[in-house]
């Protein structure tokens, strides 16, 4: 009986990202991945990297800080954004409470990323494995990550009117020192309140490299700091029952110090030979969020939900570089967006039969933003002067009607859905030197998911997906004019959103003693843009200069499966589990029969864990899966061949020693047996010529820390 009331609590867990309102985890026909609060603090996850380590067909790419001031831009990105199934980018849609983050933005030397969060902030992560475009709009093809952030109600326990928590931890792999602390009270029966705020002071990401020049040949990481600083406030009032209002601010700010040492010239130096190469980057959000709901119990609704948002964001990167004698050089760029968001949504259950029901969610978005970038500095490359646009500013807006019908009988649920958007882009010509266009169109996404409950232990579903993803401001009119060089980018008005259609199977077991979910996934995409491709020109500076453009590429197939579960010998919490998880995914370019790059090598896990009550244990080995030559496009190498990964397999260890009531202490040791082993994101690109290919090696073993105290 034990066993069954630990199980029934995982079948009730409650999840938000698959229907956009609260469903049982196990009630969505899709692939989803939680982590909760606790398995956060006991794997000690301090950021987006580590929460997808053991998931399958999910990576976060963090390559090296290994770039220059006008060439090159590896790793300055840091943790870039998620891959899910094999599409990354812009093509995976972030979220924070259900509020859109910024995009990644890449251009020549310039990479910014998408981590702007604080895990400490984080209540839980919920990741939607394939497209979410027929509730949630463009930029879903691949999925969603939701993170959702902390609530009072996870300090108030009981009758409770104030409480807390505090952590310190200690993370081996990047030398890093973090802390939170979060105050909660209730200051009536109506009104509840939260404060968290969260600090880091990290430095660069440890590898195997032993190479310590101070010049290109460098492969031990060089010198970073990265701070982090983030606050969270949150007021809930609910004057009855049948109403919840949360007003939310949120800020993150993370700056990063580089002396890049890998940017020195060697000996013997000409007169623009770099001595000394500084950066910064500098990644700032703020969002302030209203979310209401309302039970009206009318004729056309049974609640209603009003979601408002207002969200700044800004990046800057700043490089200097020291020349040994030819003029000094700085390059100063600032990305922007600053987004206004509405959600309006309604949910009505209707009893058509004693055994049909029907549970209808319906509602309107609507998305502007501001979209800007600006580059300054000294000695600008030759033929061009300061300041420029490498897009004009851009005015973003998205409009959505969605509809979606959940029918319930007896075991089965059919869930169809639509959702029909219409987007603008609307460009500025002001302070762009190439004719700006502007852009717009619409899209209609169907999605229909079906799910059989066969015993209460066993269920099956299947469903059926259409995507779409629009043109971004940068997409369409990326220029950039260098002809003493020979080289130009150029606006593409004419661009396509690009489009999916994804099935996929589901098998899901609750026996009491093995929880499993099996899927397998197919996709077939089209009209894919690829960024700065190669369209025309000779190369001949100011005669025929290469042309590169934006522009849809054809067709793409993605294809794969993934299980994972836990065998579980606890009685009442006590004892072993073994938990396991494996993916495989493989991708064509069916344009010219090529792979695709940014599908992953399989990922294989299993785990072994102890629970002893006051104490609690664990053991995870990850395999990481060579990737194939035949598995690779070999053009995207230009020099050489590209570096192949071989396979790895990792051995972690972690303990949660439980003091006394609100005070535990987390420990690992991560990459025990200190293997050398590389991931496939991380060096996509890499020549298997190249002298430093250690410097994109991962951590050998470190040591992690942590001691969290509630009251």
């Amino acid at each position: 009986m034990a066993q069954e009331r630990t199980h029934v609590a995982a079948l009730d867990e409650v999840v938000v990202s698959g229907s956009r309102s609260e469903q049982k985890r196990d009630d969505v026909p899709a692939s989803m991945e939680v982590l909760d609060r606790a398995t956060i603090e006991q794997e000690q996850i301090n950021d987006i990297r580590d929460a997808v380590r053991d998931m399958p067909n999910v990576s976060v790419k963090r390559a090296p800080a290994r770039f220059g001031l006008a060439a090159g831009n590896t790793g300055r990105d840091a943790n870039a954004g998620f891959n899910i199934r094999g599409l990354d980018g812009n093509r995976v849609l972030l979220l924070t409470d259900g509020v859109r983050t910024p995009r990644s933005y890449v251009f020549a030397a310039n990479a910014f990323g998408r981590d702007y969060f604080d895990i400490n902030l984080v209540e839980r992560i919920e990741i939607l494995k394939g497209p979410a475009s027929a509730l949630y709009g463009s930029d879903g093809m691949a999925g969603l990550v939701n993170l959702i952030t902390r609530e009072p109600q996870s300090f108030l326990k009981g009758d409770a009117t104030i409480g807390g928590s505090a952590s310190v931890g200690y993370s081996g792999d990047d030398n890093g020192w973090h802390t939170s602390l979060s105050l909660a009270g209730k200051a009536s029966d109506t009104v509840q309140w939260l404060v968290s705020a969260a600090g880091s002071k990290t430095h660069g990401l440890e590898n195997m490299g032993t190479n310590d020049s101070a010049n290109s040949d460098r492969t031990t990481p060089n010198p970073e700091d990265d701070t982090n600083k983030a606050l969270l406030a949150k007021v809930i009032v609910t004057p009855d029952a049948g109403q919840r209002h949360a007003f939310t601010y949120e800020h993150v700010d993370k700056k990063s110090d580089y002396n890049m040492l890998s940017g020195r010239s060697k000996p013997p130096y000409t007169s623009t030979s770099v001595i000394d190469l500084q950066s910064q980057t500098d990644m700032d959000r703020d969002r302030l969020t209203y979310d209401g709901r309302v039970r009206v119990n009318s004729a056309v609704a049974d609640t209603l939900q009003g979601v408002l948002s207002y969200q700044k964001a800004s990046s800057r990167e700043y490089a200097f570089e020291d020349r040994y004698t030819a003029a000094d050089r700085v390059r100063d760029v600032v990305y922007d967006e600053n987004t206004w968001q509405l959600n309006l949504q309604a949910a009505k259950m209707v009893r058509a039969s004693q055994d049909w029901a029907h549970n209808i969610t319906y509602g309107l978005d609507f998305t502007r933003t501001d979209v800007s970038n600006l580059q300054t500095g000294l000695v600008p490359p030759a033929g061009e002067t300061y300041p420029l646009k490498r897009f004009p500013d851009t005015k973003e807006t998205s409009s959505a009607f969605y509809i979606q019908d959940e029918l319930i009988h007896e075991q089965w649920s059919i869930t169809p859905g639509v959702r029909f958007d219409h987007f603008d882009l609307d460009a500025d010509q002001t302070g762009f030197n190439a004719p700006a266009a502007s852009l717009d169109g619409s899209a209609v996404s169907p999605k229909l998911g079906i799910l059989y409950r066969a015993t209460p232990q066993y269920s099956v579903y299947g469903n059926y997906a259409t995507g779409f993803k629009a043109p971004n401001a940068f997409q369409v009119n990326n220029f950039f004019e260098n002809i003493q060089a020979g080289y130009k980018t150029i606006p593409n008005p004419d661009l396509k959103p690009e489009k999916s259609q994804n099935f996929e199977l589901g098998f899901r077991g609750r026996t009491g003693i093995v929880d499993f979910d099996v899927a397998a996934f197919t996709g077939n995409y089209k009209d894919l843009i690829e960024n700065d491709r190669l369209v025309g020109g000779r190369g001949i500076p100011r005669v025929d200069p290469l042309v590169f453009q934006s522009v849809n590429i054809g067709k793409a197939r993605i294809s794969g499966f993934e299980f994972k579960g836990e065998v579980d010998f606890t009685d009442q919490g006590r004892g072993f589990s073994l938990p396991f998880a494996y993916g495989h995914t493989e991708g064509t370019d069916q344009t010219n029969d090529r792979p695709l790059n940014s599908v992953d090598p399989d990922k294989g896990s299993i785990g072994l864990k102890y629970n002893a009550g006051v104490w609690s244990a664990r053991m995870d080995v990850v395999h990481f899966a060579a990737k194939k030559r035949e598995d690779v496009d070999p053009t995207e190498v230009t020099t050489g061949q590209q570096f192949l990964p071989p396979a790895s397999t990792t051995l972690d260890l972690s303990a949660q020693w439980r003091i006394k009531p609100g005070l535990r202490l987390n420990m690992a040791v991560l990459n025990v047996t200190d293997k050398k082993y590389w991931r496939w994101s991380d060096v996509r690109g890499l020549a298997d010529n190249s002298p430093v290919i250690d410097a994109y090696s991962q951590p050998g073993r470190t040591f992690n820390v942590s001691l969290v105290a509630d009251f």
